[in-house]
């Protein structure tokens, strides 16, 4: 189970491709965008080319001869902002309406001031567009017309700028949010791992405190002083193993074949001589129809049976508790369902209980469940998940191993 440190390699990996994946919308964006407005410009250059000729052919026609409807429906299709000035880029303005398309002239203006402002706009559409000539028929310049670009132009121009913005603003809040994740859940780990450590420790050292008291008063009964100091080598033994246990977070175990049977009992045993002393009346049971190897690390596995028992005994609020182990098998696997009659699991939960830093305990860290999960899944590649949980009834656990 190795962790990570904040900030360590896979932190890095991770914001890396975040920039890499914000980076690439930015680029994919605006060279999108360039191609429309491209496409889109060439476009309003084409309907410029249209009126300019329209406006050739209306210059070529005898008066008689003169139908403006064609005109009018290449007027109806601009929609950006179009000067018509004379030959030299003076523009009358007696009926400006015809000569000035899309552009909005500010009635409170002067004759003087409108002149100036169409003006500065002709200047303007210069630097943009080359302006298109309108000849006569002996070829010369009649017309000439100067135009800008289209307010949807203008808006898409500046939306690659937007997005990059966007993309700068998700990356600092990616940032940002990942490092106070990472932080907050390595806070939790080491603040749960110390709790643990302590929870697993305080077992059977007060188990060993009580023994001793015990040994004081029948230091001079020899049957009774060798069942005490047998029971308190059993408390040295479990806290070698615990030593042992955290030795073996974040290193690969040796997985040896054995009878998971045996397993299940040497802890349901140690418990049953203690259940007294935290919970009354609670009984553990096993039920198990034969023996069967698995490839286990027993120190290990122990610490999963234990969670397990531990984890039933907080959810059971009645006198006559009962916890059972029911181990069986098919030809490949083995089952193991774990019930308690508790509390039970409520739906919207069973999701997170596996969820490191996840506890329905007000003083609980959320390590156990976490810790059993990673021990079948990744250690032993089985599974465990809730077989069923019913409020007030009880919960069963399913742990399922393959056989050797």
């Amino acid at each position: 189970m190795k962790q990570k440190m904040a900030g360590g390699p896979g932190s890095i990996q991770i914001k890396i491709i975040l920039l890499i994946f914000a980076t690439i919308i930015a680029l994919s964006t605006y060279i999108y965008t360039q191609s429309l407005i491209s496409q889109l410009e060439k476009r309003e250059v084409k309907v410029a080319e249209l009126f300019a000729s329209s406006l050739q052919q209306v210059a070529e026609l005898e008066a008689s001869d003169k139908d403006f409807t064609f005109l009018l429906d290449v007027i109806k299709r601009i929609d950006f902002p179009l000067i018509l000035a004379d030959s030299n880029n003076t523009v009358s303005l007696e009926g400006i309406g015809e000569r000035v398309r899309n552009l909005e002239l500010d009635s409170t203006l002067s004759n003087s001031q409108k002149l100036q402002f169409i003006n500065k706009k002709i200047e303007e559409y210069s630097e943009y567009n080359n302006p298109i000539f309108v000849y006569s028929q002996d070829s010369t310049i009649i017309s000439k017309i100067y135009f800008g670009n289209s307010s949807l132009i203008i808006q898409l121009r500046y939306y690659p700028y937007l997005q990059i913005i966007f993309a700068i603003m998700f990356i600092i809040i990616a940032y940002f949010s990942f490092s106070y994740v990472r932080k907050n859940e390595q806070s939790n780990l080491w603040v749960g791992m110390s709790k643990e450590t302590a929870h697993q420790l305080g077992t059977p050292i007060s188990s060993l405190m009580g023994w001793n008291e015990i040994l004081k008063i029948h230091k001079n009964n020899a049957d009774k002083v060798e069942e005490i100091t047998d029971e308190m080598n059993n408390d040295l033994l479990r806290l070698t193993k615990i030593a042992d246990r955290f030795s073996k977070i974040g290193s690969k175990p040796k997985l040896v074949d054995t009878n998971i049977v045996e397993v299940v009992e040497s802890v349901v045993e140690y418990f049953n001589k203690r259940l007294p002393n935290t919970q009354s009346k609670t009984e553990i049971k096993i039920i198990s129809s034969g023996n069967y190897l698995v490839p286990l690390n027993q120190s290990l596995f122990e610490w999963v049976v234990e969670n397990l028992i531990k984890n039933a005994l907080d959810a059971i609020k009645i006198k006559n508790g009962i916890i059972q182990f029911i181990i069986t098998d098919d030809v490949s696997n083995v089952y193991i369902d774990v019930s308690d009659n508790g509390k039970g699991i409520d739906i919207k939960n069973r999701k997170d209980i596996f969820r490191p830093g996840y506890s329905t305990k007000k003083r609980g860290w959320g390590l156990g469940l976490s810790l059993t999960k990673r021990i079948v899944e990744d250690y032993h590649k089985g599974k465990i998940f809730i077989k069923s949980s019913i409020i007030n009834e009880g919960t069963v656990f399913q742990i399922i191993l393959q056989k050797k």
